[in-house]
């Protein structure tokens, strides 16, 4: 019995990486224009599989993406910004992989004080806000050089400006759609696997 949910575990955890390779690499889906914005939707993923299957399953996802960051930003960048920013994997791996830790952790924590939907909810909130403020904190701990800047249309001075630009407008929209998608995607596949056992 125990070998049969290890095997189960393990090709859950291949597929959820599978789905993670094809939101990065596949453009519309990893990533959403929404007029001058671009939300990422890679945290969605992340922070329903931290929901539903735990801190260290969100961590493995995270991981991954955050590994194929890095790797995209050397062989195949998925912007000009990319192989100036993300070849650092500081910016690129370690917020991705916390993104699964936090939230997972949250989701522990809350929801034995509030509604699970609610728990979820903040789960997906802290695991975006945790994206967005490390990586771009490590782009102006780490990046701020005069071409960084420039793709920002900062210079090296105001760099933490264009920064805080990018999370009251991008990174607000990223938090709050992850925030209600991660409760509407994680709980039904909860209720669903409660169902199977």
């Amino acid at each position: 019995m125990q070998n049969r949910q290890q095997i189960q575990r393990l090709t859950t955890q291949a597929l959820l990486i599978v789905i993670i390779v094809l939101q990065d690499l596949i453009p519309m889906i990893g990533n959403l224009p929404l007029g001058p914005l671009s939300i990422t939707t890679l945290p969605i993923t992340v922070g329903v599989v931290a929901v539903v299957w735990g801190p260290r399953e969100g961590m493995v996802v995270g991981g991954v993406w955050g590994l194929l960051t890095w790797v995209r930003a050397f062989v195949y960048p998925s912007s000009p910004l990319a192989p100036l920013i993300f070849t650092n994997p500081l910016i690129s791996f370690v917020p991705r992989l916390l993104i699964g830790l936090v939230a997972g952790w949250v989701f522990i924590g809350l929801k034995k004080v509030v509604s699970p939907s609610l728990a979820a909810c903040f789960a997906g909130l802290m695991g975006s806000v945790t994206n967005t403020v490390l990586v771009l904190g490590g782009i102006y701990l780490f990046a701020n050089t005069p071409a960084v800047a420039s793709a920002y249309h900062a210079t090296t001075s105001n760099l933490a400006t264009a920064l805080l630009a990018v999370v009251t407008t991008n990174g607000l929209v990223e938090m709050l759609v992850t925030a209600l998608v991660v409760p509407a995607i994680a709980l039904p596949v909860v209720h669903a696997l409660k169902k199977d056992q």
